[in-house]
């Protein structure tokens, strides 16, 4: 088959969950035998025409000049590219900035649309934004030959919303096995003497209750944050609230996974704070690296973690998991998550879920 993945900044990933997915992905495709393309946008640091097998199509991307309204453009240039590529299949990661030209969507391809989460009820959009996402979920669902859920929550709401089935997959990820301990001495970090959290700095990733929670903890624990904190308002926030602790370490954003993985190995505790969305990529990669985790008592992580995590709702809760939680007394929770990984979420039964499912639907199509 020949395959566009578009809704990307790009890979290889520097940014986030579905950039690391598009990466995963589209290697695996290429390793199959399948014509793979990816859409990165010109803002990305890799210019190269192929990236291990996969082929990059370069598009004018202005968010630095336009912010927001940037990404549409973005958007609507990869789509008018795709229109000339005779793709068999289309697969949109989101629909944010994408759904409203789908008008100018090639009408032989198979369009599949991952649905991501319920970006309209991301605390940090107006409400003009919030009723605008709505519109954008519809036209994606209406626009779309096929549907992609990453977690039961989202594949109910859609039957319900739409009265449409969607495919559950979820994200994926890899058990880590081997670390390089000396890596911590790049951060200043001490093994299991520091507690943590990775993600974007957002309202609705919880991370002003957690680190509200670190401050009021008698724990003298290091508690590291990473996650760009200079993109956004609320990050810049988030920095300057917390910049004078004597315990809270900004480390900014890192993208060196071998040096995420030795970090989250060798923490006390790993915090996820996400309530919006399905399967977080953030918290398969802190399951993979023998983390014990402390989520946002929320459906998602739950049907994750199971009773193998703990949670908290505010900054008390936060702090009591600080002060009494060790990761060496919760070896089984540790062992239980890792398991997980191998049996239900490792990138390779990801993948290959993806591909049976593209090669069901060009079989319906045929």
């Amino acid at each position: 088959m020949k395959i566009a993945i578009l809704g990307t900044r790009g890979i290889p990933n520097y940014h986030g969950g579905f950039e690391q997915f598009a990466e995963n992905f589209s290697i695996y495709l290429v390793e199959k035998g399948h014509q793979t393309y990816v859409y990165n946008s010109s803002l990305h640091p890799f210019k190269g025409d192929k990236y291990r097998g996969v082929s990059i199509i370069h598009c004018k991307d202005y968010e630095d000049k336009l912010n927001t309204a940037g990404q549409f453009i973005y958007d609507l240039n990869c789509i008018k590219d795709a229109r000339n590529r005779d793709f068999d299949i289309i697969l949109q990661l989101g629909y944010t900035s994408s759904s409203i030209w789908y008008r100018l969507l090639p009408k032989k391809t198979i369009i599949i649309t991952n649905m991501d989460g319920l970006e309209w009820k991301r605390s940090k959009y107006s409400k003009p934004v919030r009723t605008f996402l709505k519109y954008a979920e519809y036209l994606a669902v209406k626009s779309s030959d096929y549907l992609i859920s990453d977690s039961p929550g989202i594949q109910a709401y859609i039957r319900t919303k739409y009265d449409v089935d969607s495919k559950f997959i979820a994200y994926g990820s890899n058990p880590i096995n081997n670390v390089d301990e000396s890596i911590l001495n790049n951060y200043s970090l001490i093994k299991y003497e520091y507690n943590m959290l990775i993600a974007r700095l957002e309202p609705e990733n919880n991370i002003e209750v957690i680190l509200d929670g670190v401050e009021k903890s008698n724990s003298i624990k290091p508690f590291v944050v990473i996650g760009k904190y200079d993109t956004n308002s609320f990050g810049n926030y988030i920095f300057n609230k917390f910049r004078n602790s004597k315990k809270i370490i900004f480390l900014g954003g890192i993208y060196n996974q071998n040096h995420l993985n030795v970090m989250r190995w060798f923490s006390n505790l790993y915090f996820h704070g996400h309530t919006v969305g399905g399967t977080n990529p953030s918290l398969l990669e802190a399951m993979a690296s023998n983390c014990l985790i402390v989520a946002h008592n929320n459906s998602f992580n739950k049907f994750i973690l199971g009773s193998d995590g703990f949670y908290f709702e505010n900054k008390n809760e936060v702090a009591l998991c600080i002060e009494s939680l060790n990761k060496k007394n919760h070896v089984e929770k540790i062992k239980n998550n890792k398991n997980k990984i191998t049996n239900n979420f490792s990138w390779n039964y990801i993948n290959q879920s993806y591909l049976d499912f593209f090669k069901q639907c060009t079989v319906q199509r045929t």
